[in-house]
Parts: C-alpha cells; structure tokens; sequence
C-alpha cells in the first residue's frame, strides 16, 4: 500500500497538477461540479477559481493556484493563490485523516468519526474509493484529483475551510507519515492563517509500516527506521546517503515506493546499498496492496530482492520490511528479537 505523497509524477500522465473535472461519484455525493468556497463548474473555454481548483469539461481550465483538468503534461502545480484575506467567512474545521491500509475495518472509529462530520471530503481519487459508502454517502461534497495533484487539493481543502466548512482531506495510512498533513501546514502558513484559526486536526491511521509489519509476523519490534524510494521530492543522493547510514546500524528498515515504472534504478540502487552493509540471508518481508482484493504477501532472502523488482508483487503499493543481523524467520513468521533473552529466562 501507499500514503498519500507516495504517488509519484513519474507514474502519472493524466494531469500534472490533478484538478479533476468529474461530474459524479459512485456513491452518489457530487463530486466538484460545485463549491461553496468558489470552486467553478464551467463548459466555456476557461474557468478559475479562487479556492484553487476548477472543474470544467474545456480544453483548458486554470485556476489561481494552478490546479487544471487539462490533458496537457506540460502543465505544473503553480504557487497557492488566495489569502486568508479573501475569505470572509468564519473559518470551519480542517482534519487530516488517516484511512489505513485501505480497508473498512482498517480504519479507525476516530478516523471514520471525522469523515462523518465533516462536510466536504477532499483526496486523491484512489482514496476518495476507498472510503465506505456509508461514510461518502452523508458528505455534502467530494472533491478528488488524480495523482500528482497533492498541493492543488491540498489547497483546495483549506479554502474550503477558510470558507466556513467542515472539510477533511484523506490519505492512507497515517496523515503524517508520508502524507499531506505538514503540507496543509504549510500552506496554511503560506495563506496568512493560522492551524487553530481552522481548527486543525490529524487523526492519525494504521502506517504502511504497522499494517505490513502485522501481516509478516514481528519484524519490527526493535529500533526501525522508514526511507521512500520515491525521488519525485527527495533526492535520489539523499536517499542513498539514509540508506547506508540505516544499512550499516542494526535497525530493521521499512522501505516504501519501491519500485515504479520510471524509478527502476532506485530500487536496483537500493538492493545494492543494503547487500554492502547485510548478508545475503537476511530476511526480507514483501507486502503487496496490504488489506486489499489483491493482497500478496512474501518473505524472502536480501540476495534474492532485486530480481523480484521486474515481478507483479513489487509496485507502488509494495511494502517491504528489511530484517537487521537478529531478524529470523520461524513458521513462516518474520520475527526480530526486542532483547527480552539476553535478561530472562523463557
């Protein structure tokens, strides 16, 4: 599975800002044909928004913050636009939520507390989905965008906030874990407003991390560390500068956005960086769309990882968990000792 900010430019072509321009949701709430904050439904030629996003059936659509429905690549998310000086609204409540591992029973009754009362629902398509009817059903609005849309939507909901409702953006996983929660900060600060002016809440989700660890066994029951793949914000240098300082110590490592169609390199990289500092036996959990219909889960050796990079199981919503020198595998369980029996007898 992934979080929100996994979802890398490299593996989108639709829109390379994400404003989507759809005309109805499967369960049945509209979906950004309107917006009480000034998001625009137009079929002329043109049409903006002051809240950041347009919906339109045009050629081209644009609006003050670079959010498009236009089939043009060339197009790229722009700087936010609106202030906190052009609304004039008593601002209502913005949550970051955490969906999960992207199943129902995945999601936390905190989490599906806030979906229900919020009145506008703001995310990533794929996560728009995963979301239950019951929940999308009682929402005033919808709003979602495609991949790549991450800073258009992200707007989108705080101006919707700043315009006086009730909004949460989602994402799998946890909002601050890969995810959109320091962003809606940010721009938050960008616009002049403040987190308590919104009344700015992250309710926090099970990680990728957590719920591919629970399907593998107990890899991570000691000191771990997370590192994305995904270069889209990040450096590919950096990256590999974690991973060795991660390799070379004894924490297991989580690895999220292993792989991509543009991104092969990274992970070959990567496989080469952890055989440098671990043996080739160590163990290795693979997780494939964790909690969803096509669900894969492995475990296999370190020597064995890279030539699985060109097999379906590793993708964008892969997982994979790297075991330290302690980890070891029993009944087909990745287990990592905590030290309990360097003190206890058992």
């Amino acid at each position: 599975m992934s979080t929100d900010t996994n979802a890398d430019a490299d593996d989108e072509s639709t829109s390379k800002c994400g404003a989507s321009s759809t005309e109805s949701s499967a369960s049945g709430a509209s979906t950004d044909s309107s917006s009480s904050c000034g998001a625009s439904s137009s079929t002329d030629d043109s049409s903006s928004s002051k809240c950041g996003a347009s919906s339109s059936s045009s050629s081209s659509s644009s609006s003050s913050c670079g959010a498009s429905s236009s089939d043009d690549d060339s197009s790229n998310e722009k700087e936010v636009g609106s202030t906190v000086d052009d609304f004039d609204a008593d601002p209502g409540k913005l949550s970051a939520v955490g969906l999960g591992p992207g199943h129902p029973e995945g999601m936390t009754d905190r989490a599906k507390t806030a979906l229900l009362e919020a009145e506008h629902i703001v995310g990533y398509t794929t996560y728009i989905d995963l979301i239950p009817d019951e929940i999308t059903e009682e929402a005033d609005e919808l709003y979602d965008t495609p991949m790549c849309g991450e800073v258009s939507r992200t707007e989108e909901a705080i101006d919707r906030a700043l315009a006086g409702n009730d909004v949460a953006i989602v994402g799998s996983g946890d909002p601050n874990v890969y995810a959109l929660g320091g962003l809606a900060l940010e721009i938050l600060e960008s616009k002049g407003a403040t987190a308590s002016m919104v009344d700015f809440e992250a309710v926090p989700g099970v990680p990728a991390a957590q719920s591919c660890a629970a399907r593998l066994g107990a890899p991570l029951v000691n000191d771990t560390v997370s590192i994305s793949l995904s270069d889209h914000l990040v450096p590919m240098p950096e990256i590999e500068s974690r991973l060795h300082s991660a390799a070379k110590e004894s924490f297991t490592i989580t690895i999220y956005n292993p792989w991509s169609r543009k991104r092969r390199e990274n992970f070959e990289k990567a496989c080469e960086i952890l055989l440098a500092h671990r043996d080739e036996d160590t163990p290795v959990g693979i997780v494939h769309g964790a909690g969803r219909e096509d669900e894969q889960v492995m475990i296999t050796e370190l020597g064995e990882l890279e030539e699985l990079g060109e097999s379906e199981i590793i993708d964008m919503t892969t997982t994979i968990v790297v075991g330290n020198e302690d980890t070891y595998v029993w009944d087909d369980r990745m287990v990592t000792p905590r030290g309990y029996e360097t003190k206890y007898d058992y």
